[in-house]
């Protein structure tokens, strides 16, 4: 059994592994009898559901935990709870906001623990993304995208996928909001248009995340020359469009983009389902 932390964990091997388990319906009932604790510190939509799916495709019982509910890191020490989880629970999934509660938690446990978002690193968004990307372009071989915008965890972890996968990946956004580390393969420009040129995916999320009220109006000022509209698209290689959802319309994406035929953020949000089912399937020993 093997924890789920951040895409670098994974290695090539693993994550190559993992989007091929993603592609089947025949991984049988691994969870059978078995629960897997779903704690949410923060609310999602698309999370909530696809692992919740994902689970009972696998045979297993979600358990959505609120964050009062276990009081993470004020109630009980992370390490309690993951304690407290691992009684009952064949895996203890978690969406915190501190990254290092997800540390604490897999080191406490034998269990297998896997990260649904944090500040750091959002591993099964990426999982969905490339999927994505090799369904839309008939495979990664030739995949060039473009991520325009805030270098926050969704970036961050689809920044480390592109890397290990050898997908060239250019980032766009305004000087102090991108990454401090280099990766390879991956570029950071200041020009959205010179970053979405050639690509054929390009992607973009909110500027304003969960937890950056106090900042929202000096990023939107600073990410205003990054919106993603059918101009800049229209610099791409017939790109198609990605967005991690939820969207601010009119802010990071006009409509006119998000409702085209070349948006396939729907398929993207569906594949968040079938890429947390291979991700628990591979978690559990599951191999392609």
């Amino acid at each position: 059994m093997s924890d789920l932390l951040t895409i670098a964990d994974l290695g090539r091997d693993g994550l190559e592994a993992i989007l091929a388990l993603s592609e089947r319906n025949d991984l049988g009932r691994p969870l059978a009898g078995k629960g897997v604790a779903l704690v949410f510190q923060k609310p999602s939509a698309r999370t909530r559901n696809s692992m919740e799916m994902a689970v009972v495709q696998l045979g297993g019982h979600p358990v959505y935990i609120q964050k009062d509910e276990v009081g993470l890191g004020a109630r009980e020490t992370a390490e309690d709870v993951a304690r407290t989880l691992a009684c009952f629970h064949e895996v203890v999934a978690a969406r915190v906001m501190d990254h290092r509660d997800l540390e604490r938690m897999a080191a406490a446990i034998d269990k297998p623990v896997l990260n649904m978002l944090s500040d750091r690193s959002h591993p099964l968004q990426a999982l969905a993304d490339l999927l994505t990307a090799k369904q839309l372009l008939g495979g990664l071989e030739n995949a060039r995208i473009a991520y325009v915008g805030d270098a926050n965890n969704v970036c961050h972890s689809l920044a480390e996928a592109c890397s290990l996968l050898g997908v060239p990946l250019s980032i766009a956004g305004p000087q102090g909001y991108g990454f401090s580390d280099e990766m390879e393969g991956v570029r950071q420009v200041a020009d959205p248009a010179e970053a979405v040129q050639g690509a054929n995916i390009v992607y973009t999320d909110v500027w304003v995340s969960m937890g950056q009220d106090e900042e929202a109006e000096r990023r939107r000022q600073a990410f205003a020359p990054y919106q993603v509209t059918s101009e800049l698209m229209a610099k791409g290689r017939d790109a198609w469009f990605l967005h991690c959802l939820p969207a601010r319309r009119g802010e990071e994406v006009t409509d006119d983009v998000m409702e085209s035929a070349k948006s396939a953020v729907w398929r993207q949000a569906e594949n968040r389902m079938h890429t947390a089912r291979g991700a628990l399937a591979w978690m559990l020993g599951a191999r392609p």
